[in-house]
């Protein structure tokens, strides 16, 4: 099986989703999607089997473009993510009627074609079209059927496209720069490059901008709340989900090894600039009374303390990041489809309008309770195993940095059992509709997401075992 089977399968699955109308569109974007699961398991087997699946071949003659596609574990373990959430998040969507449904769906599996395209790209130049293409479907998704105001909206998702695209124009900028250096912006090659101290520091910064801006990492988050509350459901899963990860990877593995340097020059104030995210996007989080807006800042948070994580520079912190990233992955994604059931119910995000669900929807309840334990790290969900390396990590570089990276848990258990109970307990509001309890499509969605987040809390090994050569190879990368 050729690697670039998943890609021909994204794309033309995009195409066809098109192309089968409004009504049949939701089963056939689901249906290559799942395809699409199936192949990048396909992969992990002839991963695990030592078979090289690699792919390269010249694109460009001048400038010298290679069309390079690298499969090793660190990268199957984020299109595993990316093509596991994507049938749950158009699956998701099977509950609204969205205008132009072939549109949105098409525009879904486009998107994980460009994410899939980024987490596999080995070129420079072909990484970043990739990660530039993914910003134009999420573009039309939030601005054609997002949520609340039509002006606020687009003010919105105009300042995200600005931001973003202005940030990787930077990292452009880099890449032209690198290229001059190794005659070539294969990723292997670039990593050989003898970079002075000054040449470091700017490829640093230079990536930094375009890295920062898309996870987000304060003071650059400025756009991300806001984006998400206004995004349609299917949007934010995809943002929150997903596309941000594509910029915690490639901290990872294009930012750290090609300029080590600067990294460990600058470790500890990057380090406090992803604790500070934690401890502001806590913050901010309990004053909210908008339910998207206060998952957007706990995913603020949580994203802060992968990205210390990162900058911890050791093994520990990498293999934890990438756990992290893949655990925040499910639950932000659980979290925010059960936003959306309760929005299908009451038509309304406030917090203060909500209340009384729990005796009207038991299962509801039940699965909402276990998504908010997983995101505050109860010990046996995926999310504590990441956060745990994490933090383990840290106290490897200043016990104080640990302390404040774990104020995550702490502030974090306080804003969302608070918001759990403002949301899901109490007495139930007059002349307020009845909640229906789950149906069974929101049934499926919501426990395929619990039962991943629990086995591999129990059970990390295997994605342990998959990204541990990929790290070693990096880790030794920055102490080159």
């Amino acid at each position: 099986m050729d690697v670039t089977y998943l890609l021909i399968l994204l794309l033309a699955g995009a195409f066809v989703t098109y192309f089968s109308g409004d009504k049949a569109a939701p089963k056939v974007a689901l249906f290559f999607a799942l395809a699409s699961l199936g192949v990048s398991i396909g992969l992990l087997n002839m991963h695990n089997a030592g078979q090289d699946i690699n792919f390269i071949c010249q694109w460009i003659s001048k400038p010298n473009i290679s069309f390079a596609l690298n499969a090793d574990g660190l990268s199957l373990a984020m299109i595993l993510l990316t093509t596991a959430l994507t049938p749950i998040i158009i699956f998701s969507g099977f509950g609204n009627q969205f205008k132009s449904g072939k549109s949105i769906y098409a525009l879904i599996l486009f998107m994980s074609f460009a994410m899939v395209g980024t987490f596999l790209a080995a070129d420079g130049l072909l990484y970043y079209i990739f990660w530039e293409i993914a910003l134009i479907p999420i573009y039309f998704i939030a601005l054609i059927w997002g949520n609340g105001d039509a002006e606020a909206r687009k003010k919105a998702v105009v300042k995200f496209f600005i931001y973003t695209f202005a940030g990787s124009l930077f990292m452009l900028t880099a890449f032209v720069y690198l290229y001059q250096k190794a005659g070539s912006l294969l990723i292997d090659d670039l990593y050989k490059l003898d970079l002075t101290a000054d040449e470091q520091l700017w490829i640093f910064a230079a990536f930094f901008l375009a890295y920062a801006i898309k996870i987000p990492i304060i003071p650059f988050h400025t756009w991300q709340a806001t984006v998400y509350q206004k995004a349609p459901t299917v949007g934010t899963m995809l943002l929150s989900g997903i596309m941000l990860k594509m910029g915690l990877y490639s901290v990872i593995r294009w930012q750290l090894p090609i300029a080590p340097f600067a990294a460990k020059e600058y470790k500890d104030v990057l380090i406090g600039l992803g604790i500070a995210g934690v401890i502001y996007g806590s913050i901010v989080a309990l004053k909210q009374k908008d339910l998207k807006k206060l998952l957007a800042y706990s995913s603020l948070a949580h994203v802060g303390l992968i990205a210390a994580g990162a900058y911890a520079l050791n093994f520990d912190g990498l293999n934890g990041a990438v756990l992290q990233m893949i655990a925040h992955g499910f639950v932000v994604v659980g979290l925010f489809f059960a936003a959306e059931i309760i929005y299908r119910r009451f038509d309304t995000r406030t917090i203060s309008d909500m209340g009384g669900i729990r005796v009207q929807a038991p299962k509801f309840t039940s699965m909402f309770m276990i998504l908010v334990l997983a995101s505050v790290a109860l010990p046996s969900t995926f999310n504590f195993v990441g956060e745990f390396t994490v933090l383990y990590s840290l106290s490897h570089v200043n016990v104080i940095y640990a302390v404040l990276g774990g104020t995550t848990i702490i502030l974090g258990a306080y804003y969302m059992l608070k918001m759990f109970q403002n949301v899901m307990l109490g007495d139930v509001k007059a002349k307020r509709t009845p909640f229906t309890d789950v149906r069974l499509n929101e049934t499926i969605t919501m426990v395929a997401i619990i039962a991943v987040l629990f086995f591999f809390g129990m059970y990390p090994k295997p994605i342990t075992d998959l990204i541990a050569p990929s790290i070693e190879t990096i880790v030794s990368q920055i102490n080159r």
